[in-house]
């Protein structure tokens, strides 16, 4: 099976990462209503990213992500931004809920993890590479 390739004016490409975030001090404060609200944020900010949310999930103390994105996208400004927004609006929208867990206006860690996935393995790629014709 081929993979399905986006266009731009001038490239073909196919960007996706899978992205975990976890709470500030790993406190488990994400309850279902907020990780229902978590899922639109995220997919409302990467469609204004030219973006999509393609998976999504979470437990108590993080949240999942499977995202597209296109070559345009800084990775760090892209998840910079996802937390920054989402951090704002799940404080003011469960304000209640979240002042019993933290003292300050946080949410999430500063630290992330952020992994490339899809299209052909490495090893499927690099003997693509070593067969093609070399230059006479």
């Amino acid at each position: 099976m081929s993979q399905q390739l986006s266009t731009l004016h001038h490239c073909s490409y196919s960007i996706r990462f899978h992205l975990v975030t976890c709470t500030k001090y790993r406190r488990k404060c994400i309850t279902q209503p907020i990780l229902d609200r978590l899922k639109e944020i995220f997919s409302e900010t990467l469609q204004k990213w030219e973006g999509e949310l393609i998976e999504f999930n979470g437990e108590a103390d993080r949240v999942y992500l499977l995202i597209a994105v296109n070559p345009k996208c800084q990775p760090s400004k892209l998840v910079n931004n996802l937390k920054t927004v989402s951090s704002r609006l799940i404080r003011k929208e469960f304000a209640e809920h979240l002042g019993k867990v933290y003292r300050k206006p946080v949410f999430w860690s500063r630290s992330y993890c952020i992994i490339s996935c899809g299209g052909a393995p490495i090893s499927v790629l690099k003997q693509y590479i070593q067969q093609q014709a070399e230059i006479d």
